[in-house]
């Protein structure tokens, strides 16, 4: 099934090398990310001149650059609340958490030792309580 015989619609040709323009919408859809007939519908609505185009890049044209900015981010954003945080409030939230994860490991240990002590029980009881000898 070769496409050489079939002539496209013009829309699609236009499409065809407005994607050539943008290789990044191929990574798109590969990725999973989108797919060929949702870039379609958006590219035919909202025309090449729209910002989603060029969303994806960064004004140097690189994904990677975006990437790291935006990690750099969120790593100077967390920075920033760690600073504004109070130590003894730190403190307290930590002390408390500690606590909490103590509990729990004191309920493990206890439905642990149970299990332990039932799998005992069981094994030193006889398999047939009511077993009957022939003198």
């Amino acid at each position: 099934m070769s496409n050489l015989g079939k002539k496209l619609y013009p829309s699609v040709q236009e499409f065809k090398e407005f994607v050539k323009k943008h290789p990044h919408l191929i990574k798109e859809v590969r990725d999973g990310k989108t797919t060929w007939q949702d870039l379609y519908e958006e590219w035919y609505l909202l025309g090449e001149e729209d910002s989603r185009w060029n969303s994806d890049k960064s004004e140097d044209g690189t994904e990677q650059e975006t990437k790291k900015n935006s990690s750099s981010d969120f790593l100077m954003q967390i920075w920033n609340n760690v600073k504004n945080m109070d130590p003894n409030q730190i403190q307290h939230h930590l002390s408390s958490l500690s606590e909490a994860i103590g509990a729990v490991q004191g309920i493990l240990s206890q439905f642990q030792a149970n299990g332990r002590n039932k799998s005992n029980q069981n094994q030193s009881q006889p398999a047939n309580p009511f077993s009957f000898r022939k003198d």
